[in-house]
């Protein structure tokens, strides 16, 4: 056989083909071998009909006993097959003439398909079948049938003549394809070569277990799987090895600006305050860019491990960079870093999507003059006109918000005389260690572990909103007593509109149920300012009700705020529901959460909701979230790369991270030649990002 280099070097495929094949991101030999099943059909054993089972796929071969057109709701045919064993249903709703002629009673018919329970027991509804004539027995299938992830324009039968074609180039090593695992881990794991995973996963013998397939536990597949996240660990390795061949300005702590800055707060920060402000202190003292992740718990006071952080890089002479994910956390940052900081004479700076104008043009001026200190911003810190003078340090809070990218494209902005600044990234969310290591692989860890003193435990409790006129009144009671309180309301429409309505509608509905109460409103589609004011009003305690849509889910800050009522929690993920508990306890007096659902729940809400009552841990919540919710959602979707594995799954397959970071480790330091390669194999364009 000729040696292959290209797809269009397979029979049958032209440009159309080739065209077709490039959506479904296969355009290259190396592709269609990465190009997976998702599932098997087991079509090799004809099963008999008393032993088939409900949802459970099968091949069947029988006599057709009689076939009947039934009027209902909908037209269908209904068509009884019976073997010496018992007596299945067929039922086709899509059918014509010719096909109800050629199902004849007395022919002998097989078939594929998934059994359901149906008017007349059994039914398999539109299932594969072939009528066999004259007694000729089909052959069956001699192995497992993969089934592939497809596209318009081409079906399975296609995609699997092109792979068994391809296959068989590879069987006869006529195609180049390198095994970059070392063949001691091979040996030591006891797994296949990349060669033998290949060809077994696209057509494995009739006798395989489908049920270890299917948890993706068979050694052929762990063998791909071990090596996808080993290409995704090397991407992150080399993001961090690009950064850290940047260099830095190298600042030493001076601690008189952080004295002032504590001493004229109410509290002192805690052990694990003071400890992360050392780790980041030890950082920025290097002469390469710091990239340090810092986890704390909602409360748990990251804001003021990031001012402190601040105080080093301003007194050194550079300007500091602050990024949150929306305006009204913005605003919330701007108004408590400007109380700390403009009476010990730093000029602040703002620049958010609404500063228009003059306005404008003045912040634009000021952050490139370095007039502006301290900046803070939203996402508009990333665009074009923004220019800084000397910027040291970058602190990015919730980064799952943002993706990789527009983390360093923000670094490039404080490229200054051939130096790169330092990144703080701050995240409420807390991350599970199995995703930590994957998805910030190239980035130091801390963990605030330790709330302020002063913070009350929340209690929670779940009330089915058939009790809604008795939470009405909890509420009643709470702000008589001088409380203050939030009613959060969501919706499972993903329409911002609609979220808006039900909030308009809910405050209307307590504005009339409780009119001696003072309430506020607060959604996505109102003005920034309009957002501020209310915010405003409320932490002055000149509103005693907030109702609002899930935007005050970070950042917001009212001690006085003992109760949280959200509607709809079954909605929400875990960590949201926990980012919006966390708005309340935040003063001395005793916090309470009330979860207002409707019934019935499913199994996950109840699941969820359960995890809220039972702990206040966010780490703890974040591990139940994952293993609910899996990796895509708790990183959102702009965390670049872990949304494309193709075989590994984080939460089946977190048990093999700790391993592949060491095989990471070694591959880097003893193989250098294979980290471009895997990286390629694996993520191709997709790696685009490491190099912003």
């Amino acid at each position: 056989m000729a040696r292959l280099s290209q797809l269009t070097d397979l029979k049958g495929v032209g440009p159309k083909l080739a065209g077709q094949l490039e959506k479904l991101q296969i355009r290259t030999l190396a592709d269609l071998f990465f190009h997976l099943p998702f599932r098997y059909e087991d079509r090799s054993r004809v099963t008999p009909v008393g032993g088939v089972q409900p949802m459970r796929p099968a091949v069947i071969q029988g006599e057709i006993k009689g076939s009947t057109v039934l009027f209902g709701k909908r037209r269908s045919l209904l068509v009884k097959v019976q073997d010496h064993t018992g007596v299945v249903s067929l039922r086709f709703y899509h059918f014509n003439a010719a096909q109800k002629n050629q199902l004849r009673t007395g022919a002998t018919i097989r078939c594929y398909g998934e059994p359901r329970r149906g008017a007349s027991g059994l039914e398999f509804y539109h299932p594969e079948y072939r009528i066999l004539e004259d007694g000729t027995d089909l052959p069956l299938e001699p192995s497992l049938t993969p089934v592939y992830p497809a596209t318009d324009g081409i079906s399975q039968q296609r995609l699997r003549l092109l792979h068994e074609q391809a296959l068989q180039h590879l069987q006869h090593d006529d195609v180049d394809l390198v095994d970059m695992l070392p063949a001691q881990w091979l040996q030591q794991w006891r797994l296949p070569t990349l060669k033998e995973a290949l060809l077994f996963l696209h057509n494995p013998p009739r006798d395989t277990q489908l049920e270890l397939l299917e948890s993706g536990q068979h050694p052929a597949q762990r063998r791909l799987i071990l090596e996808e996240l080993l290409a995704h660990q090397l991407s992150l390795f080399k993001i961090r090895a690009q950064v850290q061949a940047d260099q830095a300005p190298a600042i030493r702590p001076s601690s008189s600006l952080r004295q002032q800055l504590l001493a004229q707060l109410p509290f002192s920060p805690t052990a694990a305050q003071q400890r992360v402000t050392q780790e980041i202190e030890n950082d920025i003292q290097q002469p390469y860019p710091m990239l340090r992740l810092v986890q704390g718990d909602v409360g748990s006071g990251k804001t003021l491990v990031a001012a402190m952080a601040a105080c080093d890089v301003l007194e050194a002479g550079f300007q500091v960079a602050l990024m949150a994910p929306t305006e009204i956390l913005a605003e919330q940052h701007l108004q408590n870093l400007s109380a700390w900081f403009e009476p010990l004479g730093i000029r602040m700076g703002w620049l958010a999507g609404k500063v228009k104008g003059k306005a404008r043009e003045q912040s634009l001026a000021d952050i490139a003059s370095g007039a502006a200190q301290l900046v803070v911003g939203t996402h508009a810190l990333f665009q074009d006109d923004v220019h800084f003078a000397r910027l040291g340090l970058i602190i990015i809070d919730e980064q799952h918000r943002f993706g990789v990218h527009q983390r360093l494209s923000l670094r490039e902005k404080g490229e200054h005389q051939g130096l790169q600044p330092h990144q703080l990234i701050m995240t409420a969310t807390p991350i599970p260690r199995t995703l930590a290591m994957s998805a910030y692989a190239d980035l130091d860890t801390s963990v605030i572990d330790e709330l302020p003193p002063g913070r009350s435990p929340i209690t929670t409790v779940a009330i089915s909103d058939q009790r809604r006129a008795e939470v009405i009144e909890r509420v009643n009671q709470a702000c008589a007593e001088g409380a203050q309180a939030y009613w959060v309301c969501t919706l499972i429409e993903e329409s911002e509109a609609l979220q808006c309505q039900a909030a308009e509608n809910t405050a209307q509905e307590l504005t009339a149920a409780l009119p001696h109460l003072r309430v506020g409103l607060v959604h996505g589609r109102m003005k920034a300012a309009e957002k501020a004011a209310v915010m405003a009003s409320f932490k002055a305690h000149e509103l005693d009700l907030l109702v609002a849509t899930t935007v005050i889910e970070v950042g917001v800050d009212v001690p006085n705020s003992s109760l949280m009522i959200i509607e709809n929690p079954e909605r929400l993920g875990l960590a949201q529901l926990h980012q919006l508990r966390g708005r309340v306890g935040r003063g001395a007096a005793k916090s309470h959460c009330v979860l207002l659902y409707k019934a019935p729940l499913s199994f996950v809400s109840k699941q969820r909701i359960q995890v809220m009552r039972d702990s206040q841990d966010g780490f703890y919540i974040a591990e139940q979230d994952l293993q609910i919710r899996g990796p895509g959602e708790l990183l959102g979707t702009r965390q670049t790369g872990l949304q494309m594995l193709r075989v590994a799954d984080l939460q089946r397959d977190g048990d093999l991270l700790p391993q592949v970071r060491d095989m990471a480790q070694q591959i880097w330091s003893q193989h250098p030649q294979a980290v471009e390669p895997l990286i390629q194999r694996w993520l191709g364009d997709a790696e685009r990002f490491a190099s912003v």
